[in-house]
C-alpha cells in the first residue's frame, strides 16, 4: 500500500529529465554557434592547403547540433531538425564524394584524379569540394550519434534515479 507521499516522489522522478532550462547557457549558445559553424566550414575548407580538413571540421559543424541540444533541450533540437537531416547530409556527402571520383574516370582519369577535369586550379578546388563532402558526412553521423545516445539516456533516466 503506498501513500500520497511515495506517489507523488515517484511520479516527479518520472518527470525529471537531465536538461535545466539555463538562460545564461542559451544566450552563449545563440551568440557562439555561428562562430562555432563558420570555424567548422573553415576548417573544411582549409584543408586544402594546410591543416585541417573535412574530419576536424564536420565534427566542429557536428558539434553545433550538440550545442543546441544542450541549450535548448534534446527533445526540441530533435524536433527542430527532424530524423531526416543527418541522413541527408550523410547520403549527400558520399554521393558528391562517389560523383567527384567517378568524374574523373569517365574524363580518362584515375579515381579523384582532379587534373582529368582540365580547368585552372582543378585540383584545389577539388579537394575542397571532396572535404566538404566528408564534412557533411561526419557531421551528419555526430548529429545522428548524438541523438541516438540521447534516446538512450532519456529513455534509461528514470530507471537511474
Amino acid at each position: 500500500m503506498s501513500t500520497d507521499t511515495e506517489t507523488s516522489e515517484t511520479e516527479s522522478t518520472e518527470r525529471r529529465s537531465p536538461y535545466v532550462e539555463s538562460p545564461l547557457i542559451m544566450t552563449t549558445v545563440r551568440v557562439i554557434m555561428p562562430f562555432v559553424f563558420t570555424l567548422g566550414l573553415f576548417v573544411m575548407f582549409h584543408g586544402a592547403d594546410s591543416s585541417g580538413g573535412g574530419f576536424q571540421g564536420g565534427v566542429i559543424v557536428g558539434t553545433v547540433v550538440l550545442m543546441l541540444g544542450i541549450a535548448f533541450g534534446i527533445e526540441a533540437t530533435r524536433d527542430w531538425i527532424g530524423p531526416k537531416l543527418p541522413i541527408a547530409m550523410i547520403c549527400l556527402g558520399v554521393l558528391a564524394f562517389l560523383l567527384t571520383g567517378m568524374g574523373s574516370v569517365l574524363l580518362g582519369g584515375g579515381f579523384l584524379e582532379y587534373s582529368a577535369y582540365g580547368f585552372y586550379h582543378a585540383t584545389k578546388y577539388g579537394i575542397e569540394f571532396v572535404e566538404l563532402a566528408i564534412g557533411l558526412v561526419v557531421s551528419g553521423i555526430v548529429t545522428g550519434l548524438f541523438f541516438v545516445i540521447a534516446s538512450g539516456l532519456r529513455n534509461n533516466w528514470s530507471d537511474t534515479q
